[in-house]
């Protein structure tokens, strides 16, 4: 059986261990094997920056052992992507794990700025500390869009259907 990489910002959320059993439980209905990043063993009584390392080191061995990673790129704090998630699908792309993808929004990179967000200059559009914003019809930055091999529209499930 294949196993599964669970990646995402889920890892915040209050009810954190609910979904990552949910998302586990979704694996196995579509004959994967989830791991889910808090399924690790973790000591909470040492300093912040070892567990840190600990929880950073586990999870590095987790995407190692999958086959597949599956990440929620949705906007996470401000307009991209969880960096650590974003982290973890370029460490899997370089392992040349099949790493897909899913988010809430069909729109461009671009349209998820308001008007008064951004400015248009000479073909060109920035932010409001002129900054290039990328225009390349995809949904995420290139390099993370150009990486995955599939990102859908939808949630998780969605996912694991299509593979």
């Amino acid at each position: 059986m294949k196993k599964i990489y669970i990646a995402g910002p889920d890892v915040f959320e209050k009810n954190s261990i609910e979904i990552g059993k949910k998302y586990v439980e979704l694996c196995k209905k579509y004959g994967f094997i989830g791991l889910y990043p808090l399924d690790n063993q973790i000591d909470f009584n040492k300093k912040k920056q070892k567990i840190a390392q600990d929880i950073f080191f586990a999870n590095k061995k987790l995407i190692e052992e999958c086959d597949i990673v599956i990440a929620n790129l949705n906007s996470f704090r401000g307009k991209e992507s969880d960096s650590g998630t974003v982290w973890e699908c370029g460490y899997a792309y370089g392992l040349k794990k099949e790493v897909y993808g899913y988010i809430s929004t069909s729109n461009t990179y671009i349209q998820q700025f308001n008007s008064n967000e951004m400015k248009y200059e000479n073909g060109i559009y920035y932010d409001l500390e002129d900054r290039a914003i990328e225009d390349f019809d995809y949904p995420l930055n290139l390099m993370l869009s150009c990486s995955i091999k599939k990102i859908l529209v939808g949630d998780f499930e969605k996912v694991l259907a299509q593979l």
